[in-house]
């Protein structure tokens, strides 16, 4: 389960709003060819950043075309029997896992044993999600670039001590109404590639995990990966750490779509094969023009997407730190399931590339900082391409402009709950997350976040500090809109208050999962609540205690609603049923009843 990169950044910095102690000192410059001066410091960054956040094992390889110039294990793979980390320990790699199955769907599409942009159908008869309107049939294209419309998780069954084939979620989302229309909008789904599982195991007429050894982790010599709903039992494979405790790692359903287990070692050999145009050794993996293909952006004529890229596969758009300059196109996937954090970015133009991969809940943030800095660091060593300074966010000297305060003023919903932006005489106020925050007018049209504790002493939001905000309508849709740099996302998007709950507001109140079964508990309090006239739902999350996170539900009956985030176009659908006489709520697969 991944949080879209922006998303993961606003929530981080309005959760913490804090700095953390001084970071070593990043090399002011990097001579041609001197990539001991990157592991230096990026070794460095990696033992302060992993004391700072308890992390308990990492392991890195960095990668210059078909070779490995540094890879190192940095604190313990297993902390009970004090067994070093190294290049090639084993580590859960969550969505990383999905650049492969992409990777075997095209391998069929070379074979002519699947067309990418035929309906699923093809190759899957039975499945047939629910619409809430007439639309295009889903196809293998929409399925790896996230534009299916599918829901994000069936998180009923994604993790437990005995999952059900990945394969069930057929059944399931024929029942379940869909998102969105196939190609609207891009919508990160990991059932979307686990039906794209489906799909390669029905074309290849073996069973998936048998097949993605056969077909892709074989060829690349990637001896010690595999894809399993749980660990490797190798004695190679990571324990996971949570603040230092070891975490129990519940197996996965969704195998097609964070299954993976592998080594930097091993992930290095896919990233040469990148670079290769598709060859590993001796053996054609892929063929140059679908290396070309999955590295393509396949949204530019999704309007609601704005600049956002994505590949087939690969994420082609990055915001703030991870942002690399003057280096052409930026090829990336992170992952995180369990207690395993994990990131990869590749440079195709320069042939550059590295992985991080971390055992640890609390390493999200480290792996990726520490993989930018050495890929940009990497970049200067081997082509003399430094990156340019931060530009300073500078306040206008004038005020927000009157038709700025006119049309701000209102309610969103957005990736990390409801927001809304009011008005304070000739000021803007954003609230989210149970904070408030000013907005100001920046020198560059946009509008600026400023925090301060008690109202009196200024904070660093760090990362947040550095988003503009802007407000457009596109296709009919009145977006929320953030910027850092050249990047533009979509974050929140406009919503009215409905004008009768109806129903709804009878089963207000706290309520409780009654199918959990051996699953591992993701959610551990739902509530539904009125506020400001919007229905909502509180839900506090296991793997974030302490935190509360809204969303808002827009009812389109008596008995269906709405799971709103950056669009009102769909969402994840919550159906009222009745169960033996009792009325429930089912949503994700799971059943709640009201206490």
């Amino acid at each position: 389960m991944k949080l879209h990169p922006l998303t993961l950044s606003l929530t981080l910095s309005i959760t913490l709003l804090a700095g953390c102690a001084s970071a070593p000192q990043r090399p002011s410059s990097v001579a041609r060819g001197d990539y001991a001066a990157t592991q230096a410091y990026v070794t460095r960054l990696i033992e302060h950043s992993m004391a700072q956040n308890k992390v308990t094992g990492l392991s890195i390889a960095l990668v210059d075309d078909q070779r490995v110039v540094w890879s190192q294990g940095f604190g313990l793979a297993n902390l009970e029997r004090k067994t070093p980390a190294t290049a090639d320990t084993l580590y859960r790699v969550g969505s990383i896992s999905k650049l492969f199955t992409d990777s075997a769907a095209m391998q069929l599409a070379e074979r002519g044993l699947l067309d990418i942009d035929q309906p699923v159908q093809k190759q899957l008869p039975d499945f047939a999600p629910l619409s809430r309107q007439p639309q295009a049939a889903i196809t293998a294209r929409q399925l790896m670039t996230h534009h299916s419309g599918l829901p994000r998780d069936k998180l009923k069954g994604f993790q437990s001590a005995t999952p059900a084939p990945f394969s069930e979620l057929v059944g399931y989302l024929n029942q379940t109404p869909m998102a969105s229309p196939p190609g609207e909008i891009f919508a990160y789904s990991n059932v979307g590639v686990s039906v794209l599982g489906s799909v390669v195991q029905s074309a290849s007429g073996t069973p998936f995990a048998q097949h993605m050894q056969q077909s892709v982790l074989a060829p690349l010599g990637m001896a010690d990966s595999t894809f399993s709903t749980g660990p490797s039992p190798s004695a190679r494979m990571s324990l996971g750490y949570k603040q230092g405790a070891l975490e129990k790692e519940w197996p996965l359903r969704d195998v097609p779509a964070g299954g993976l287990n592998s080594s930097t070692n091993d992930l290095s050999r896919f990233m040469s094969m990148v670079f290769a145009n598709g060859k590993s050794g001796e053996r054609q993996i892929l063929k140059p023009e679908t290396i070309a293909e999955m590295l393509r952006p396949q949204n530019n004529a999704v309007a609601l997407d704005l600049n956002f890229s994505v590949g087939l596969g690969w994420m082609l758009s990055t915001l703030g730190k991870s942002t690399l300059q003057n280096a052409g196109p930026v090829a990336h996937h992170a992952g995180g399931i369990g207690m395993f954090r994990s990131q990869m970015y590749l440079l195709p133009q320069h042939k550059l590339g590295v992985v991080v991969l971390a055992n640890s809940d609390s390493a999200m943030g480290v792996v990726d900082h520490a993989a930018t800095e050495a890929l940009s660091l990497a970049l200067e060593a081997k082509t003399g391409i430094q990156q340019p300074k931060p530009s300073k966010v500078e306040w206008a000297d004038t005020p927000i402009p009157a038709g700025t305060l006119q049309a701000a003023v209102g309610s969103y919903a957005t990736a990390i709950g409801p927001a809304a932006i009011s008005r304070d005489g000739n000021a803007l106020r954003a609230h989210a997350l149970d904070r408030s925050f000013a907005l100001r007018q920046r020198t560059d049209g946009l509008l600026g976040l400023e925090y301060a504790v008690f109202g009196l002493f200024p904070v660093n939001l760090g990362p947040l500090g550095e988003v503009g905000f802007s407000l457009r309508n596109v296709a009919g849709h009145e977006l929320l809109i953030a910027r850092v740099g050249t990047q533009e996302l979509r974050v929140g998007e406009r919503i009215h208050a409905p004008a009768n709950l109806g129903a709804w507001r009878q089963r207000l109140g706290e309520y409780e999962i009654t199918n959990l079964g051996d699953d591992t508990q993701l959610i551990k309090r739902i509530r539904l609540i009125e506020e400001r006239g919007f229905l909502m739902a509180e839900v506090n999350i296991t793997e974030a205690p302490g935190q509360t996170l809204r969303v808002v539900l827009m009812p389109t009956s008596d008995t269906e609603a709405l799971a709103l985030e950056t669009s009102t176009e769909g969402g994840e659908t919550v159906r009222v049923v009745t169960e033996n006489g009792v009325e429930q709520l089912r949503f994700s697969g799971y059943h709640a009843r009201r206490k």
